[in-house]
């Protein structure tokens, strides 16, 4: 008999860029994946090729990435419902937060299907630093949705703490893991020879001090605040000669993010590279990387780079508190703060041949609890969780309807 299980996101591109080893764990366990999200988003990508590869059944669903729209959202809970009563599920995986609001309230709604859930957290909205409204609601929310959560994955430090407060489903398990997984056959350090053929390759000079960011043009990604300090630089240097930086991604502040170039005048000396699939042999151009969001539940473009050996300048939040460490791996700067990301810009492009090599070094010793077949070990013994909690509660119904087919 085929096993079949959901995996729930709010966008296209989630399942290709994060589950990818889940669903090749999952096929060799022999599970029929589906995956339901919402087709037209993000509009400036797709992976409908590279899911078809995959060979996972895609359902569209109306699903919105904002709680508040609510009649999206609650067309796409039908939507939930209907395809769990057409297929065979018996588990659901759900990310992103709206996809584990519904995905949750699809378990707990579906009662005589006895559906196993599973939720992974990838950064609670209620993190140390979040405004006082995220705190009363999406806590409160969390909360009261682990009630119908039988395995909650969390990513860092801070949501585990938080995460053991609730209270889970009877036999409910709480696991934490180090994200995706650190693909360190793909980001890995270059020779000198392969970078200096990679920056021919984008016409980057050798002298030139080449910085890079890369992550979806939207407010918590926070690029402003870099364009801050290479302004501040520019102001107090006369120029920004030597420098570079380039942003790789793509999203809905793409206009603001040019329009911000141009008014601080750094239009010289900024590329937007856009939504780019060869990321390893752009990264692997950079001297250093600038990783400024406001919230991360990890982050893996930190980490990725720290495994090319690229030193990063890191905005302080829950996600990069669990590699980052000032001046061994980088730098820590707040969020929003554009003197010390100038500060410490500058700071890494004065570094001489000794320290950089020495911070080199470190990052790429810094991200060995990260790597994919750490991560991979964990999800499988997640998921023989979660088929052991099927078994059960097929066993329970079993014996249930065998008590009142007896009564009757």
């Amino acid at each position: 008999m085929e096993k079949h299980i959901l995996i729930l996101a709010t966008t296209n591109d989630f399942l290709w860029k994060f589950e990818r080893e889940n669903v090749r764990i999952l096929q060799q366990m022999g599970y029929v994946v589906h995956y339901a999200t919402n087709i037209d988003e993000p509009r400036y990508v797709s992976y409908a090729r590279e899911m078809e590869q995959m060979q996972v059944m895609v359902h569209p669903i109306a699903i919105a990435r904002s709680p508040f729209m609510l009649r999206d959202n609650q067309k796409a809970l039908g939507q939930l419902l209907g395809l769990v009563q057409k297929y065979p599920i018996r588990a659901i995986h759900c990310h992103t937060p709206v996809g584990g609001v519904l995905g949750r309230l699809t378990g707990k709604l579906c009662r005589q299907k006895n559906l196993i859930v599973i939720y992974t957290a990838h950064g609670f909205h209620f993190y140390r630093e979040a405004p006082l409204w995220n705190h009363l609601v999406y806590y409160h929310v969390e909360r009261m949705l682990a009630h119908y959560t039988d395995i909650l994955i969390v990513i860092n430090e801070e949501d585990y703490r938080n995460a053991r407060r609730f209270h889970l489903k009877k036999g409910g398990n709480l696991y934490k893991l180090p994200g995706i997984g650190l693909d360190r056959s793909r980001f890995g350090p270059l020779s000198r020879e392969e970078k200096r053929s990679l920056r021919q390759a984008l016409g980057i000079e050798a002298n030139v001090f080449f910085l890079l960011s890369i992550g979806e043009l939207n407010g918590n990604k926070n690029h402003r605040v870099v364009l801050e300090a290479l302004a501040r630089i520019k102001k107090k240097r006369g120029n920004l000669s030597g420098l570079l930086y380039g942003i790789c991604g793509d999203g809905f502040f793409r206009q603001r993010v040019e329009q911000w170039i141009l008014e601080l005048g750094i239009s010289e000396n900024v590329i937007l590279y856009g939504h780019r699939t060869d990321i390893p042999r752009i990264l692997g151009c950079a001297d250093a990387t600038a990783f400024p969001s406001r919230r991360e539940g990890l982050g893996m473009a930190g980490l990725e780079s720290l495994a090319m050996g690229i030193p990063v300048i890191a905005s302080d939040n829950r996600g990069t508190r669990e590699y980052m460490e000032h001046g061994k791996n980088g730098f820590i700067c707040r969020w929003d703060d554009a003197g010390a990301f100038a500060q410490n810009i500058e700071k890494m492009w004065h570094l001489d041949s000794g320290d950089r090599k020495r911070m080199a070094e470190h990052c790429i010793a810094s991200v060995r609890p990260f790597d994919r077949a750490y991560a991979g070990e964990l999800m499988r013994r997640v998921y023989r969780d979660m088929e052991q909690k099927v078994e059960a509660e097929t066993y329970g119904r079993k014996a249930r309807d065998q008590y009142h087919y007896g009564r009757v």
